[in-house]
């Protein structure tokens, strides 16, 4: 079983890498419709974002003073590898398909990890899963038809 540091990081890691990856994503390829910007996107998150979460948690579970500095840095590096692997599992649908395919790809492949990630953390937490897995997936659907107006204006305003 895990412990609290590296539950806090996965989970961290993957809801942040799945949102901001699809947001990035839905948001490029609308604007865009470049395959090489999008894929450039996931890589960029992939990278600075994880690093940038990595350490927004290391900071946090330091603030706690609760932590021992063991637990500290089990959070961070499993929030930069949770984050940097589920991000970079989005570049394998933009690789193989034409971006609108791999656009709608991602979104139910992000969904789904989602779904399964929230059932696991409701069920944990003693919670209903359904409360917990409605509620992220509906930030999560605001996130992406958010990013993909965005896309479009930017698009449209600037062609």
């Amino acid at each position: 079983m895990l412990n609290s540091s590296l539950k806090t990081g996965l989970s961290f890691g993957l809801t942040s890498g799945i949102i901001t990856t699809l947001g990035l994503l839905v948001g490029l390829a609308a604007g865009t419709s470049s395959r090489l910007a999008v894929l450039g996107g996931i890589l960029t998150i992939a990278i600075a974002d994880a690093f940038s979460d990595a350490l927004g948690i290391h900071v946090s579970e330091e603030a706690e003073n609760n932590h021992t500095h063991s637990e500290v840095w089990q959070s961070t590096f499993a929030t930069f590898f949770a984050k940097f692997f589920f991000a970079m599992t989005f570049a394998i649908p933009v690789f193989i398909f034409d971006l609108k395919t791999a656009t709608i790809i991602s979104v139910i492949w992000g969904f789904i990890i989602l779904t399964i990630a929230n059932f696991f953390i409701a069920r944990s937490g003693k919670i209903a899963p359904w409360k917990v897995i409605s509620e992220h997936l509906l930030i999560a659907a605001v996130v992406v038809i958010a990013s993909y107006f965005v896309g479009n204006l930017i698009s449209t305003f600037l062609s």
